[in-house]
């Protein structure tokens, strides 16, 4: 099953690079911001609980979709610019097991213990 679960996620990223290339910006912005949303780990400097909602602001799927579905409805094409970049990290993210934090400590994951 969890060979399944990575496969899925990689589909889910290639998704993401699909989006990226219908967007008017040059690949470079891709690999440069992909990065970017685990600046929501510096919430865990305040606590674990601050760190985890930062976290899992920044990593959650339905968010950045939503992000992505508000830029597709204004046409701009930065704010889909940050949906896919939202998008594409989280499925990335799972691919490598990190999954969205719960409140107790940095490991403990919806997909699991880190590093178990």
């Amino acid at each position: 099953m969890q060979l399944l679960l990575k496969i899925e996620e990689l589909f889910m990223f290639l998704l993401g690079i699909l989006l990226f290339g219908h967007l008017d910006f040059a690949w470079w912005w891709f690999l440069v911001l992909l990065l970017t949303p685990d600046l929501g780990m510096l919430g865990y400097i305040v606590s674990v609980k601050v760190g985890a909602i930062s976290y899992n602001l920044l990593h959650h799927k339905g968010i950045a979709i939503g992000v992505y579905i508000v830029g597709v409805y204004v046409q701009n094409q930065w704010v889909q610019l940050v949906g896919v970049i939202l998008f594409s990290h989280a499925s990335m993210d799972r691919i490598f097991g990190y999954g969205l934090k719960y409140f107790t400590n940095f490991k403990h994951t919806h997909l699991g213990e880190l590093g178990s």
